[in-house]
C-alpha cells in the first residue's frame, strides 16, 4: 500500500486546515467529499439557509476550491443510497419507535469511517484523516488503540464517535486533537484557505429546518408510505388525561415547548410510547433518573467490562459527564448507576463512557 492519505474534506474550516497541514508537512494526500444527501429532495422541509448545516452542494463547492488552493487531487464519491439506508432509515424507525436517534454518531460508524475507509483501499490509500477534534494514541502494554478527547473540550466530539473500532483506529488520523478552535481558525489564516472564515456547521445535514417531525412525514410521503394513526393521549405521571396530541414523534423526553398544554407550573415529556399512542408529561423532577441500560456497547480503548467500574457518562453531547458505576449484563449491554441523578435519560441517545480522558466505550440508551 502506498503512503497516500485520504483526507475527508467536508467543505468546513477544519477538514480544510487538515488537508493543508499534511501538505505543509509533505504528506502525500488526496481529498475525497462524500455527497450524503440531495438538499433538493423534500422541498416542503428546505431552507434557503447557508449556515449551520453539513453536507450541502455549497459545501462541495467550498470543499474543491480547498483542494485547487492547496494542491491536491480531488474527488466526490456520492454515498446517498449508502447514507439513507445506514442514517436516515433508522432515524426515521428510531423516531416513529419512541426513541431520540443520533444520526451523526450512525454516520460517522457505518459512513465517514466504514464507508470511507473502503474508499480509501479503492485509491491505495494507506490511512485517512478527518477534521475531528478526538485524540487517537496506541497502548503497547494493552496492545490496543485509544480513543482520547480532545485537548479543547469545547469541541471535543468523541460522543459521536464511540462507534469506531481497532481496524478504523489503527489508519485514523485527527490532526486537531491537540489544537484548539482559535488554533485552527488561525492556521487557516495562515494558509489562505476560501473557508477560513466560514461559519461551522450545526443541524443535522437532511433536516436543514430543525423540523424532525416535519421530515419525517415528508419522507414517508416520497416513499408512498402510508403514516399510521398518530393521535393519542397526553397524560401526567398518574396516568390522568391533560390533553390530545398529533404524534408521538413530535415529542422527545425533556422537552418543556409546544405541548399544547396549560398548567400552572412548567410541564415536561418524561416518556413517550408509540404503540400506546400515550406522551407523559411531568415536572422537571420527574424526569431525573439515577441509571440507564446501555445495550450494543462498542468498547473502544478497553477490551471489554468484566467487572463494576467506575466511569464518567455522557448521554448526550452537550451534556457534562456525571460520576458513575457500570456494570456488565453481557458482552455488550451494561447497567449504568449514576452517582447522582441526571436529568432526561432518553432512549435512542447514547451513553459514553469515559476514564479520565480515555473514551473506553458506548453504547446506545435502551
Amino acid at each position: 500500500m502506498s503512503d497516500l492519505i485520504a483526507v475527508a474534506m467536508s467543505g468546513g474550516v477544519d477538514s480544510s486546515t487538515v488537508a493543508a497541514l499534511l501538505k505543509r508537512d509533505g504528506h502525500n494526500i488526496a481529498g475525497l467529499t462524500m455527497q450524503l444527501w440531495n438538499q433538493r429532495r423534500l422541498p416542503e422541509v428546505a431552507t434557503d439557509a447557508t449556515t449551520g448545516r453539513c453536507c450541502s452542494l455549497d459545501d462541495v463547492y467550498d470543499a474543491r476550491r480547498v483542494a485547487e488552493h492547496v494542491g491536491l487531487p480531488y474527488y466526490v464519491v456520492n454515498l446517498e443510497r449508502q447514507f439513507e439506508e445506514s442514517v436516515v432509515a433508522p432515524f426515521v424507525d428510531d423516531y416513529l419507535a419512541g426513541r431520540t436517534p443520533v444520526p451523526c454518531t450512525r454516520c460517522n460508524t457505518f459512513i465517514k469511517f466504514d464507508q470511507f475507509l473502503e474508499l480509501a483501499d479503492s485509491v491505495g490509500a494507506k490511512a485517512i484523516a478527518t477534521g475531528h477534534y478526538a485524540r487517537i494514541r496506541h497502548n503497547a502494554e494493552t496492545a490496543r488503540w485509544e480513543m482520547h478527547q480532545a485537548v479543547d473540550l469545547t469541541k471535543d466530539q468523541t460522543y459521536f464517535l464511540w462507534g469506531l473500532t481497532q481496524p478504523q483506529l489503527a489508519r485514523t488520523l485527527f490532526p486537531l486533537g491537540e489544537m484548539t478552535k482559535p488554533e485552527v481558525r488561525a492556521l487557516a489564516g495562515e494558509f489562505q484557505l476560501p473557508t477560513a472564515n466560514k461559519h461551522e456547521s450545526y443541524e443535522i445535514c437532511f433536516v436543514p429546518n430543525g423540523d424532525y417531525a416535519a421530515f419525517i412525514d415528508a419522507w414517508q410521503r416520497e416513499k408512498g408510505i402510508e403514516p399510521a394513526a398518530t393521535e393519542g393521549r397526553v397524560v401526567d405521571t398518574e396516568g390522568k388525561d391533560l390533553g390530545r396530541h398529533d404524534g408521538a414523534h413530535h415529542f422527545t423526553v425533556g422537552q418543556r415547548k409546544g405541548l399544547g398544554i396549560a398548567a400552572k407550573d412548567p410541564l415536561y415529556v418524561i416518556s413517550t410510547d408509540p404503540q400506546s399512542k400515550t406522551v407523559v408529561v411531568g415536572s422537571n423532577a420527574d424526569l431525573q433518573r439515577s441509571r440507564l441500560i446501555a445495550r450494543d456497547i462498542n468498547w473502544i480503548s478497553w477490551s471489554g467490562l468484566a467487572a463494576p467500574a467506575p466511569v464518567s457518562v455522557r448521554i448526550r453531547n452537550r451534556h457534562t459527564p456525571a460520576a458513575a458505576t457500570i456494570y456488565p449484563l453481557s458482552e455488550n449491554r451494561a447497567e449504568v448507576v449514576f452517582d447522582q441523578p441526571q436529568r432526561a435519560v432518553t432512549p435512542g441517545q447514547a451513553a459514553v463512557f469515559y476514564s479520565g480522558d480515555l473514551v473506553a466505550g458506548g453504547g446506545w440508551i435502551e
